[in-house]
């Protein structure tokens, strides 16, 4: 991408693409400190605080296009790097997210598959929700468990299932009571699930859905 392409809008309101790559390499460097706090046994948080997180997205908002890509790609292998020398004894240690909700190490590598693919589609370069959970595969059903679980206890009572062209099946239960039944495709269950769609290309009345965190 050119200056001009990243400093355009993303999918995201309020962000440019610049926004949403400085995100991708501070959340890198995030889920590095929650690898090191299980390796090292020392409480290390993804961020210093949602203060100084949005600070450092807005600051490397503004840096050239080739400044991103470095730090986008540095960052990832930093990640890289870190966990591939996780020792197996750490991966199950619980450590904590940012929304506060406790998880073992192991899990830290799906919240940045999340992350990435989430993103993806956000750039609004070409790959559509439909493509990233087409990309996704077989980990396709982790990462909209996954973006469940970052709602918390907070969702409507829904039985939610996508249904790809091939007949592949896959239902999540959420919230509590009685659930009201949505059925879409995999990408538009994918948009949805994280605040990308109001659900209107579901079968099925969609309820609103807490604010994407």
């Amino acid at each position: 991408m050119d200056e001009a392409a990243v400093h355009a809008p993303s999918g995201l309101p309020g962000w440019t693409r610049a926004h949403l790559l400085s995100h991708l390499a501070r959340n890198a460097d995030g889920l590095v400190n929650l690898l090191t706090w299980a390796k090292s046994g020392v409480e290390t948080p993804m961020y210093a605080g949602e203060a100084a997180r949005d600070d450092d997205i807005e600051k490397g908002a503004y840096r050239s296009a080739e400044e991103i890509a470095e730090d986008v790609v540095a960052s990832a292998a930093r990640f890289v790097e870190v966990a591939s020398s996780m020792p197996d004894d750490a991966w199950p240690v619980r450590v904590r997210a940012r929304q506060g909700r406790e998880i073992p190490a192991e899990f830290v590598l799906w919240l940045r598959l999340s992350e990435t693919a989430i993103h993806l589609a956000d750039l609004d370069l070409g790959y559509d929700f439909a493509r990233v959970a087409e990309l996704l595969g077989d980990e396709f059903e982790i990462v909209v468990g996954n973006a469940i679980g970052m709602y918390g206890g907070e969702l409507p009572s829904v039985l939610l299932i996508a249904v790809g062209e091939d007949g592949t099946r896959h239902e999540w239960r959420m919230g509590a009571g009685e659930p009201v039944t949505l059925t879409g495709s995999p990408g538009d269950v994918l948009a949805w699930i994280t605040g990308r769609g109001d659900g209107s290309t579901l079968d099925g009345t969609a309820p609103p859905l807490p604010h994407w965190l």
